[in-house]
């Protein structure tokens, strides 16, 4: 075999080639990061049967991901390390040195002597898939914002508002505002219009009377007539509009993505593509995980440990240490199942007869399907609790 270390970087990456006896076939030489840095690579490479190559780089964060497409879509053996083997390589030199130069032909030898497994398109699905929910994430955390920001503008603009159409967050409240962002202009609208608005962007749910009762309220209103604050009520709508959009569009993209996989955890009694995509993207590789354990660790839902001299703590807190992404995903999806599957249910229901709250019964549960989806992955088993 042929072994090719590639050290990357944001701008430049490194590779070196080396023979299975450690002879340095191709000395280590550096590669930018577009499109001519990747024809040299190739040249490099087409160099040598690409049967015989095992390409290696380490993980780190998102520089790679795009060079590993690239060497995935063209049939190559690719694998990513982790970067703790290359570091314990690296101890076993004399001399403390870190370069580029010297860290690629520490990957390359690392690749000789740690098993590793190459990636295949569907390790490339599981990647977009990762970067798909934690911008969902992102998204999500911007709308919340948006939307506090939004309800602190009406307390000072139209206090009573939100207590009329019990909550603001509405269509048919955003479309108001977004026309008349003032108890003044509410209450100069004429009512054949205003009444309009309402039914038709309620679906018919608000009739005139509620138009009627609305522009009394908004003649009445103690709200504030700044006008800084109505432009900022309007674009904040705006934003959230703009926001759930955006997570409408991620949202399709992910699922698209889980559907094209034929995961066996879509077979999960009310798991959404959603949390599966969430929970499979962020996951990765199964293998990665030689137990349970290491896995509901990963997800921090493990137990936390307290103990000092003679004490040791018998109530503790689950560690939320790990992906906290992978957390929210799991403890999403055990609610829905508990709601659809009769084990999970009795097994919620045993956990609040022992006193625990609802939030602590569905950790609880998030950690069996813990246990549960590590089974189904490890085996490629479709769910059989029922």
């Amino acid at each position: 075999m042929i072994y090719v270390g590639i050290d990357i970087a944001k701008l430049n990456h490194f590779a070196s080639i080396i023979s299975s006896d450690g002879e340095v076939l191709i000395e280590p030489f550096k590669f930018s990061n577009d499109s001519g840095g990747f024809r040299l690579l190739l040249s490099k490479l087409d160099q040598f049967e690409s049967d015989s190559l095992v390409i290696g780089l380490e993980s780190t964060a998102h520089y790679g991901n795009n060079l590993v497409e690239f060497l995935v879509s063209r049939h190559f053996h690719v694998c990513v390390i982790n970067p703790i083997q290359t570091s314990a390589m690296r101890k076993n030199n004399i001399r403390k040195t870190k370069t580029d130069r010297i860290d690629t032909l520490l990957i390359a030898k690392t690749l000789m002597v740690q098993p590793h497994r190459f990636y295949d398109k569907q390790d490339i699905d599981l990647m977009h898939l990762k970067n798909l929910g934690r911008f969902r994430q992102v998204l999500m955390k911007q709308r919340t914002s948006a939307k506090i920001k939004l309800t602190s503008f009406l307390d000072q603009a139209f206090p009573e508002l939100q207590y009329f159409f019990d909550g603001i967050h509405h269509k048919s409240v955003y479309s108001l505002l977004k026309e008349a962002p003032s108890p003044e202009k509410i209450a100069s609208m004429h009512m054949t219009h205003l009444a309009h608005l309402l039914e038709t962007t309620s679906h018919g749910h608000f009739k005139k009377d509620k138009a009627q009762a609305l522009r009394i309220l908004a003649q009445k209103s103690v709200g504030s007539s700044d006008s800084s604050i109505s432009i900022q009520i309007t674009q904040t709508i705006e934003q959230v509009e703009l926001l759930d959009s955006q997570i409408h569009d991620v949202e399709a993209q992910i699922t698209t993505i889980v559907k094209s996989s034929g995961s066996v955890i879509l077979t999960i009694p009310g798991i959404s593509c959603i949390e599966a995509g969430m929970i499979l993207g962020e996951i990765g590789d199964i293998h990665r995980f030689s137990s349970p354990s290491k896995l509901l660790a990963f997800a921090g839902l493990d137990p936390s440990v307290y103990q000092s001299g003679n004490f040791n703590a018998s109530h503790t807190r689950m560690s939320k240490r790990g992906s906290c992404v992978l957390r929210y995903a799991l403890i999403y999806a055990a609610h829905n199942i508990v709601r659809n599957n009769d084990v999970f249910r009795s097994f919620y229901d045993a956990k609040r007869s022992q006193g625990k709250n609802h939030y602590n019964a569905l950790g609880h549960c998030a950690g069996k399907l813990v246990r549960v989806i590590f089974k189904m992955l490890t085996d490629n088993v479709a769910f059989c609790l029922s």
